[in-house]
């Protein structure tokens, strides 16, 4: 179980929050709703969509890197 409060439950939480954005991004219906504000609280939603849009490659690697860690070394 990872916790929230500690380093690596952190960078978990932010991986998946950028994997998640990254994919509402793709659907159309929630691209308008969730992701059209680019400023202010809500745009927290938008520069993470486009983080994981622009570079999946590295949270790609990073996703797997994480899991590796929380599943075997953890």
């Amino acid at each position: 179980m990872t916790n929230v409060y500690s380093f690596d439950g952190i960078l978990v939480f932010g991986l998946l929050f950028i994997c998640t954005c990254a994919y509402l991004k793709k659907v159309p219906r929630l691209n308008s709703w969730l992701l059209s504000e680019k400023k202010g609280v809500w745009g927290v939603f938008y520069k993470a969509a486009v983080i994981g849009t622009r570079l999946h490659f590295a949270v790609a690697l990073s996703c797997l890197s994480m899991a590796f860690y929380v599943v075997f070394l953890k």
